[in-house]
């Protein structure tokens, strides 16, 4: 599902209404009437701190006069549905990537098309578009690509996988350059083996390969012919000199038949489940924290660090699906709080006790949270409070080392002190809260899988809004000015159709 879902466990137990399109190759632009704004850029995060701290005038007094102002059905299918990415916007104009890695610039106001950049690339998710300097930054399954910000024209393209890996995220920009990460991961949630996570530099005017970085050892750890893993699922953040990014898990998890507990990949298995920090012009290291060690559960720690201010100290703030919220001091990556949310039952420390051999030590049952738990999307913070959507569903992991999937899908949204770590409250949905919050005033906007979006009061947590979508919704919701945009991808019924919907201030 968006925001990454990326275990194969649940493909067939989640069974969505949606056929598969594995179709490969490049796009094509049609134009549907109009001009693209060519105002401002456009981040993911809505700001290059991916804070998805939104400026516009709804908030809690006004918030119950959200009324539909436009919705646009979508075709697309993949794995998980049509949508998988968070809308941005440029001046009055919304682009949005599809799952087939297709583009639109849709007036923001009217809801009317501007252009269309086609292409049936299927992608798992999580992708999405990048504006900048007058271009929009995307990327199918194997391509990077750039289109005319004002026409849709596809500039270039640039092809990234070295095996057999894909894209699934929406590209960074920041200062002339974009940055994208291949994955060692398919549109069915397959793991290749010898598959590696590396992140490109390349020349936003030409796509022209500056430099890369290997977020796992090509060597895997020693054996390629089994392992995989690393590579990014969202945009890094920046600061000044400095870009900031989560990791994905290794693989194979928890192990083979052969060897069980991650034994054919000894040792930690950097740089996966990590925060790292590079050099954004050159791509120098500079340092990295690892929030899982040897993971065993597809523990990723893929969400783009926040960044924001502790006093004088600088901090990155990380999540993943291991469910646990981790600050690290930005000038040299020591942690400086750590908070589980969610629901744990004691597993926390499996990986290390695997990396030790100390297998006894790993208790066979139900483990939270699962492949598909923890915080599962990124999350938002209005400067003083982080807002973490979650997922509680188990995984089963038996004395052998045999993974299966149990219990229900459920979601909450916590809110944790930002200095601190300490939870401020947290609202509990009966539906998974598979996609990234929004941040607009003192309101944080969700979506459950359930098809609702929900507006709940940031001092409190108590619900001002909802509404119910014209599908379920795994993705990120985001804002501007009086319009909230949601996606609505999933159509689990035949009475359900896709839509990317906007709600309007009186409509």
């Amino acid at each position: 599902m968006s925001s990454g879902l990326r275990s194969g466990g649940l493909l067939l137990a989640l069974a969505l209404a949606a056929c598969v399109a594995l179709l490969g190759g490049c796009g094509s632009s049609s134009s549907d009437g109009g001009e693209a704004s060519l105002t401002g850029d456009a981040y993911p995060g809505i700001d290059k701190a991916n804070t998805r701290d939104a400026k516009g005038t709804i908030n809690s007094a006004n918030a119950g006069e959200l009324e539909v102002a436009w919705s646009l059905p979508s075709t697309a299918r993949s794995t998980y549905g049509a949508y998988a990415a968070s809308p941005v916007v440029a001046g009055n104009t919304v682009y949005m990537q599809d799952l087939e890695s297709s583009v639109q610039a849709i007036d923001l106001g009217s809801g009317d098309v501007i252009w269309t950049w086609k292409s049936e690339s299927a992608s798992q998710g999580p992708n999405g578009v990048v504006v900048g300097d007058g271009k929009v930054f995307g990327a199918t399954a194997t391509e990077a690509f750039a289109l005319d910000q004002k026409t849709g024209k596809e500039l270039w393209s640039v092809s990234l996988p070295v095996h057999e890996e894909e894209i699934d995220m929406a590209p960074g920009y920041n200062d002339g350059l974009v940055y994208v990460s291949i994955v060692p991961t398919n549109v069915n949630s397959e793991y290749p083996a010898g598959g590696v996570g590396i992140l490109w530099a390349l020349d936003g005017k030409t796509g022209k390969k500056l430099w890369s970085f290997d977020t796992v050892p090509i060597s895997l750890w020693g054996d390629t012919n089994v392992n995989a893993g690393g590579g990014l699922w969202y945009p890094p953040s920046f600061d000044d000199k400095a870009m900031y990014f989560g990791t994905g898990n290794p693989a194979p998890y928890p192990g083979t038949p052969n060897q069980p507990w991650g034994s054919s990949r000894p040792g930690p298995n950097l740089y996966t489940n990590s925060i790292v920090k590079l050099d954004a012009k050159n791509g120098k290291f500079l340092w990295y924290y690892q929030q899982t060690p040897h993971d065993i559960y597809d523990w990723d720690f893929q969400n783009p660090p926040i960044l924001t201010s502790d006093g004088g100290r600088e901090l990155a703030i990380g999540s993943g699906k291991s469910g646990i919220v981790t600050a690290v001091d930005a000038k040299t990556g020591k942690p400086v709080w750590s908070t589980p949310v969610g629901k744990h039952n004691g597993h926390d420390k499996d990986g290390i006790y695997a990396m030790q051999k100390q297998y006894s030590k790993i208790k066979p049952g139900e483990v939270f949270p699962g492949t598909l738990g923890g915080v599962i999307a990124p999350m938002a913070s209005d400067g003083t409070t982080l807002f973490a959507p979650i997922v509680n569903h188990p995984l089963t992991i038996s004395a052998s080392g045999e993974l299966g999937e149990g219990g229900e899908l459920t979601g909450e949204l916590a809110a944790l002190d930002a200095k601190t770590g300490k939870l401020k409250w947290s609202v509990e949905f009966g539906a998974a809260a598979f996609g990234a919050p929004v941040v607009v005033n003192d309101v944080v906007f969700v979506t459950t899988f359930d098809g609702v979006v929900h507006g709940i009061d940031t001092k409190n947590g108590n619900e001002v809004w909802s509404e119910k979508l014209p599908a379920g919704s795994n993705t990120a919701v985001t804002a501007s000015g009086d319009t909230l945009l949601v996606p609505a991808g999933l159509a689990t019924s035949e009475s359900q159709t896709p839509e990317l919907v906007a709600y309007r201030i009186g409509g």
